[in-house]
């Protein structure tokens, strides 16, 4: 049995064997954290405005929105996971989801509720482009896999996307 010291186990790097060239692993695994943290953000701002939510619609979109973030804190873990199958690494804390996310956070004390769905829209959308980069990186290397997973979570996030829009338009 060949054994590592205590120390060598500690630094040892964290490199899962893949086909992909090295250089690819960083490239996807670095892409892939970022999205994580805006990933992260954008979960964290859902959960926000639907423990925040008030009004007359309150029930439907309170409901809305714990749908909408179970549905993006469930991509967090494949994101992790995928970065670390192509030999990366990734999040390590929330100081570092804070230095490097592009969603921004909302800690206003009240915002009315169409201002949420409709903030809440918009970063949906703004998701879609920076998971069609993502792609784009994936494309480059051949990493059809990552690319494959990606596709869906577009998809998931023009629907929730469609849906605030949707909650957002007036009456007649």
């Amino acid at each position: 049995m060949n054994e590592l010291s205590p120390q060598a186990r500690q630094t040892a790097p964290l490199r899962t064997p893949s086909d992909l060239s090295q250089q690819a692993g960083k490239d996807i695994a670095g892409a892939l954290t970022v999205l994580l943290a805006d990933v992260f953000a954008l979960y964290l701002k859902t959960k926000n405005f639907h423990w925040h939510m008030s009004g007359p619609h309150f029930r439907d979109y309170h409901l809305m929105l714990d749908e909408q973030g179970d549905q993006i804190y469930a991509t967090t873990d494949a994101i992790a996971e995928r970065a670390r199958k192509v030999g990366g690494t990734t999040l390590r804390s929330i100081g570092q989801i804070h230095r490097i996310q592009r969603l921004l956070d909302n800690d206003a004390d009240y915002v009315t509720p169409q201002d949420m769905l409709a903030e809440l829209a918009d970063d949906n959308r703004r998701l879609v482009q920076f998971l069609r980069a993502t792609h784009e990186v994936c494309d480059t290397h051949n990493d059809v896999a990552t690319a494959s997973l990606i596709e869906n979570w577009i998809d998931e996030a023009e629907g929730r996307s469609w849906f605030l829009f949707e909650s957002t338009r007036p009456t007649r």
